[in-house]
């Protein structure tokens, strides 16, 4: 990404309403918004959609950004939640087939979007997490996949380091089992 304290002077301009602002500020964050995108959907059609969709949340959404956060933080969530919501449209979309599909057109997510089988392994994990204990689920994203160090990642979840430490080891705890299934 370019410099940083820019891109943070660019999105509080564009949450106070510069149009202008936002415009640099989606371009300046595009090429990073496509990589982190790529860690949840390695397929690039997959990942260049959902960057898509991070970019279109961030035009939308930006007044939301107070600032009280950085601007990167925060963007790791809208990151987070467009890829995992592409993986879910994916694996939907794969299981709503009409039957008068041929098989071998059939799309099925574990062959295209996430080539990776420990990549659809995770996704798969997460969901579950999701279901079972949501609140681990994001102390593992931003940690784990999103790569936010300690501090930042306890900061975006609002616990106490201590405890989002406890979390993310308890997430990891209840996922390994399933990955190794997998």
């Amino acid at each position: 990404m370019h410099d940083a304290a820019l891109t943070e002077d660019l999105a509080l301009r564009a949450a106070a309403g510069d149009p202008a602002a936002l415009d640099r500020l989606l371009s300046a964050v595009r090429p990073e918004v496509l990589r982190r995108c790529g860690r949840f959907l390695p397929c690039r059609e997959d990942a260049e959609e959902a960057a898509q969709d991070v970019l279109l949340q961030v035009a939308r959404k930006i007044t939301a950004f107070e600032g009280r956060s950085r601007f990167s933080t925060w963007l790791h969530t809208v990151v987070a939640n467009c890829a995992r919501q592409k993986y879910r449209e994916l694996k939907r979309r794969a299981t709503e087939q009409p039957a008068a599909i041929e098989p071998s057109q059939h799309v099925d997510p574990r062959t295209t979007s996430v080539i990776a089988g420990s990549r659809v392994d995770l996704l798969e994990a997460l969901e579950r997490l999701e279901r079972e204990h949501p609140h681990l689920v994001a102390p593992l994203v931003y940690r784990d996949i999103c790569q936010l160090d300690y501090a930042e990642a306890a900061e975006r979840v609002g616990v106490p380091l201590g405890t989002f430490k406890s979390r993310l080891h308890e997430a990891r705890k209840q996922v390994r089992p399933w990955l190794a299934a997998g």
